[in-house]
C-alpha cells in the first residue's frame, strides 16, 4: 500500500468512526452528532411554520435559504456515509462497491436518501407538481432514530413481531369486509346512497371498528344496530391487539436485558470463577446490560475509556494497528484502558448482534478499592489477555488466551 493510499484509508476510517461513533469518538463525534439532531429538528420546525401564511410570507427567503443549506448537508452527509460504509467489518466482506449497495439499502440510509430526494426531483423537473413529494421531507425527522436507542428498539420490536402484527393487520381486513358486507345486507335497502354496495359500506365498518363513529353514516333499522353494536365491541378487540403485541414486545426485551445479570451468569464469566457470593452480589448490582446491534461502534481507539465490558453472547471485532481479531462469549475487554487509566487502544466493532456487560469507570473503582483481590484477578486476566508491545499491538500470547477462555467457557456452557 503506497502512502498516500494509506492516508487515505485512514481518512476514510477516521470519518467513519466519527459519523458513526458519534461520542464514543470523543469531542468531534459528539459535535457532529447533537449538530445533525438539532438540524433535523429545526428542518422539522421550519417545515411546520411553513404552512403558516403570516410567517410563510414575510420569511420565504429565509426559509428558502435554510431549506438549501440543510439539502447541502443532508447531502454531503449520505455521500459521506455511503463512501465510508466500506470501513464497516460487515460491508467490508461484500467487496468495495457491492457492499455499498448493501449499505444503501439499509433503512437508515433509505430514509437519508429520501430525506433530500425530492428536493432535487423538484429542481430537474420543476414542470411537474412534486407538491405530494415536498411532504416526503418530514421523513428527516425518521433520521433521529439513528441516535435515539427508544425508536432503535421499538424497530426491532416491530420486526420481531412483525408476522403477529401482520396477523393482525389481515384480522382487521376480515372484519371490515364482513362488517361492511352485514351492513350492505342490512340497510342497503333501506339507504342505498349510504349502504347501497359493500366497498361504499366500508367507510362506516372502518370508523365504527376504529370507534371513531363519525355519525355521517348510521343505521336506522333494528338489524343494522345491532350488527353496529356487535362491529363496535369486535373492533375494540382487534384493534388493542398491535397494541398488546408491541408492549409485550418490549416487556420481553427488558426481562431479557435484566434476566442477564444474576449468579449463574456471573459465575461462567472465567474472570469471576472463583469469586465469593457476596462479592458476585456487589458485582451483579453495578453491572449494566447493553444490547448491541450488528455493525456498531462500541469504543474507539484514542477514546476516553467509560467502562469495561464482558461479552454474554454475540462477536467483536479488535481492529489494531497491524491485525484485526475477534473475541465471542465468555471474554471482556477495555480493562487495561480503567486499569492504566489511558485512552482506548483499540477499536471495537460488534460483528454481530451482541449483549454486553458494563462495568463503568466509577463503579470499577469502587470496587477494586473496597475488594483489592478484584483488582488482583482483573490485573492478573489484563496480563493474559494482552501482552502489551512497543506499539501495543496483540500478541500471539493473547490469542491464544483469548481463544483458551472462550472454550473454556463453552465447555461449561
Amino acid at each position: 500500500m503506497t502512502r498516500a493510499a494509506d492516508k487515505y484509508r485512514k481518512f476514510r476510517r477516521r470519518v467513519y468512526l466519527v459519523l458513526e461513533g458519534g461520542p464514543a469518538h470523543g469531542a468531534l463525534g459528539t459535535i457532529v452528532e447533537v449538530f445533525l439532531i438539532v438540524l433535523i429538528i429545526a428542518n422539522v420546525v421550519a417545515f411546520t411554520l411553513a404552512s403558516v401564511p403570516s410567517i410563510r410570507q414575510p420569511y420565504w427567503l429565509d426559509l428558502e435559504v435554510f431549506e438549501i443549506f440543510s439539502v447541502a448537508v443532508f447531502t454531503i452527509e449520505y455521500i459521506l456515509r455511503l463512501w465510508v460504509a466500506i470501513e464497516d467489518p460487515l460491508i467490508r466482506e461484500q467487496g468495495r462497491w457491492k457492499g455499498r449497495l448493501k449499505a444503501a439499502l439499509r433503512p437508515t440510509l433509505l430514509i437519508d436518501f429520501l430525506a433530500v430526494a425530492p428536493v432535487y426531483f423538484t429542481v430537474f423537473f420543476p414542470f411537474l407538481d412534486f407538491r405530494f413529494l415536498r411532504m416526503v421531507r418530514l421523513l428527516r425527522l425518521l433520521k433521529i432514530a439513528r441516535y435515539s436507542p427508544a425508536l432503535s428498539t421499538l424497530g426491532r420490536v416491530i420486526a420481531a413481531e412483525r408476522r403477529a402484527l401482520f396477523g393482525t393487520l389481515l384480522l382487521i381486513v376480515c372484519a371490515t369486509v364482513f362488517a361492511a358486507a352485514a351492513m350492505h345486507a342490512a340497510e342497503g335497502a333501506v339507504q342505498p346512497d349510504k349502504f347501497g354496495t359493500i366497498p361504499s359500506s366500508m367507510w362506516w365498518a372502518i370508523t365504527t371498528l376504529t370507534t371513531v363513529g363519525y355519525g355521517d353514516e348510521v343505521p336506522i333499522t333494528f338489524l343494522g344496530r345491532l350488527i353496529a353494536g356487535c362491529a363496535m365491541v369486535m373492533g375494540l378487540g382487534i384493534l388493542a391487539l398491535p397494541v398488546g403485541i408491541v408492549a409485550n414486545g418490549f416487556m420481553n426485551t427488558i426481562h431479557q436485558r435484566d434476566f442477564i445479570v444474576t449468579f449463574g451468569m456471573l459465575a461462567r464469566v472465567p474472570l469471576f470463577k472463583d469469586f465469593e457470593a457476596s462479592l458476585l452480589g456487589e458485582i451483579m448490582n453495578v453491572l449494566r446490560s447493553q444490547s448491541i446491534s450488528r455493525g456498531a461502534i462500541i469504543s474507539v481507539k484514542g477514546a476516553p475509556a467509560h467502562a469495561m465490558y464482558f461479552i454474554v453472547s454475540g462477536e467483536v471485532e479488535a481492529e489494531l494497528a497491524n491485525q484485526r481479531v475477534q473475541f465471542g462469549p465468555g471474554d471482556f475487554f477495555g480493562e487495561l484502558a480503567l486499569l492504566h487509566q489511558t485512552h482506548r487502544r483499540a477499536t471495537i466493532v460488534a460483528l454481530t448482534n451482541c449483549r454486553l456487560l458494563a462495568l463503568s469507570a466509577e463503579d470499577f473503582t469502587t470496587l477494586t478499592r473496597k475488594h483489592p483481590v478484584l483488582r488482583q484477578h482483573i490485573e492478573e486476566a489484563a496480563k493474559e489477555h494482552l501482552v502489551r508491545t512497543g506499539r501495543g499491538d496483540i500478541s500471539s500470547v493473547e490469542i491464544t488466551a483469548a481463544a483458551q477462555r472462550r472454550y473454556e467457557y463453552r465447555e461449561d456452557d
